[in-house]
C-alpha cells in the first residue's frame, strides 16, 4: 500500500495518527494515575467530606465567639471568611456569647452569612464578675497603675472579666455543654487559604487536644507573678502533672522561669474534655484565687498555653501550619505546595505580618525542637 503523493493529504493522515497516538497514552496515563491514587491512599490532612445544616457529623463540635453588639460589622467579614474558606461545606454551628443580650439586628446580621445553625447566649452574671475573694479597691489601683505605666489593656476592667472567662468559664456556659469540640473565632480576623478538610475530624481521629497557628511571646509585664503562681500550683498538685508534657517549650531551666511562650488563643481548636478536666479545673481554680486576672492582666492565651504545657505530650498538640490565618497585628501563612494548592492569599515572606518570619515568632520555630514523647507512652494517634 502506497501513501497518497498530495502533502495535504499526508499531512491531514499524520495529524490523525498523532492525535491518536496521544489519546490511547492519555487514557493510559490517567488509568495509572489513578491506580497510585489509590495505592498511596488519601493525602495527608484532606477528607472527602461534607456536611449539611443541621445534619448529624461525626463530631459535635462549634464555633464559639465572644462579642458585642457592635461587634456584627466585622464579625460578618470574619464568617464570611469562615463560610467561604471552610464552612460552606461543613455546616459547623455557631455559638454566639455577650455579657449583654445580644439585639436583634446583630442576630440578624450575623445569622444571615451561613445556612449553619446559630445560637446566641448571655454570660451568666457570676462569670463576668468580681470573685467575692477580690479587693475590687485594691484591683482598681492596680489597674490605674498599668495604666500609667502604658501596659497594653492595663486599665481596661472589661478585658479582665474577658481574659477570666475565656481561661476557664467558656465551656461551662450552657449553650457550651452539648458540644465536644470547639473553633474559636474572634471579629476582624481573617482565613487566607481554603481549608478543604475537617479539622475536628482530623484532631478526633489522632486523640488530638489543642490545636494552633500562631504561637508568639507574651508581654512579661501583664504577668509578672503568673508563673510564680504555676510554680506554687505544681508543687501542692504534683499527682495533675504527667511524666511526659511539652513542659520544655515555655520553661527551658526545668521549671524555674516562664520564657513567655504561648499560643496566640485568638485562635484555636480544642477537645473540651481537656478543659473540663480535672487537671484544668484544679489549674484554673488555683490560678483564680491567686487573684492575677484582676491584680495583673494574666491572659487566656498564657494560661491555655502553660496549661496544654503541663498536662499534654507534643503529640496531643497540633500545629495546623496549613491554615492561613490573620489577626490585626500578625498572620501564619503557609508557603509552597500548600499555599498554592489551597489558593492562599497572604505572603509568607512579609516579614511585617508573617509571625513565623519575625523575632516574636521565635516560638512557633522552637515547637519543633520540642522533644518527642518515647513511642510506646505517647497518648496521641501519628498524622
Amino acid at each position: 500500500m502506497s501513501l497518497p503523493r498530495s502533502p495535504l493529504v499526508r499531512y491531514v493522515l499524520l495529524a490523525v495518527s498523532i492525535l491518536s497516538i496521544y489519546a490511547v497514552m492519555h487514557t493510559n496515563y490517567n488509568r495509572a494515575s489513578q491506580l497510585l491514587s489509590r495505592m498511596r491512599g488519601p493525602a495527608k490532612y484532606q477528607r472527602a467530606v461534607s456536611y449539611k445544616p443541621g445534619e448529624p457529623k461525626p463530631v459535635n463540635a462549634c464555633f464559639a465567639i465572644l462579642a458585642r453588639n457592635h461587634d456584627w460589622s466585622s464579625l460578618r467579614e470574619s464568617m464570611k471568611q469562615m463560610e467561604d474558606r471552610f464552612n460552606h461545606q461543613f455546616n459547623y454551628p455557631y455559638v454566639f456569647l455577650n455579657d449583654k443580650p445580644f439585639s436583634e439586628e446583630f442576630k440578624n446580621m450575623t445569622r444571615s452569612m451561613t445556612q449553619a445553625n446559630v445560637y446566641y447566649g448571655q454570660i451568666p452574671q457570676e462569670h463576668w464578675s468580681y470573685p467575692e475573694w477580690i479587693d475590687k479597691e485594691k484591683a482598681a489601683e492596680k489597674r490605674k497603675e498599668m495604666d500609667e505605666k502604658g501596659v497594653m489593656y492595663g486599665g481596661s476592667e472589661s478585658y479582665r472579666h474577658m481574659c477570666r472567662f475565656e481561661s476557664g468559664l467558656f465551656f461551662k456556659h450552657p449553650l457550651m455543654q452539648q458540644f465536644d469540640y470547639y473553633w474559636r473565632i474572634e471579629p476582624g480576623i481573617e482565613y487566607r487559604c481554603d481549608i478543604n478538610y475537617d479539622p475536628f475530624l482530623f484532631m478526633k481521629e489522632r486523640r488530638i487536644k489543642y490545636g494552633w497557628t500562631i504561637a508568639i511571646y507574651e508581654l512579661m509585664n501583664t504577668v509578672p507573678t503568673l508563673w510564680d503562681s504555676v510554680k506554687k500550683f505544681v508543687a501542692q498538685h504534683p499527682e495533675t502533672i504527667p511524666e511526659y508534657n511539652s513542659q520544655w517549650w515555655v520553661s527551658r531551666d526545668n521549671g524555674t522561669s516562664y520564657n513567655g511562650c504561648h499560643f496566640w488563643s485568638n485562635f484555636e481548636i480544642a477537645d473540651l474534655s481537656f478543659y473540663r478536666s480535672e487537671q484544668y479545673s484544679k489549674f484554673f481554680e488555683f490560678l483564680d484565687r491567686e487573684g492575677g486576672f484582676f491584680y495583673e492582666r494574666w491572659g487566656d492565651a498564657p494560661v491555655h498555653s502553660i496549661a496544654a504545657a503541663l498536662f499534654l505530650q507534643k503529640e496531643e498538640v497540633h500545629w495546623f501550619e496549613d491554615i492561613g490565618y490573620y489577626h490585626p497585628g500578625w498572620q501564619h501563612c503557609p508557603s509552597g505546595d500548600t499555599w498554592l494548592n489551597n489558593r492562599c492569599t497572604c505572603d509568607p515572606k512579609d516579614k511585617s505580618k508573617t509571625i513565623t518570619n519575625a523575632g516574636w515568632g521565635k516560638c512557633s520555630q522552637e515547637w519543633r525542637l520540642l522533644p518527642d514523647t518515647p513511642v510506646g507512652q505517647r497518648k496521641a494517634l501519628p498524622n
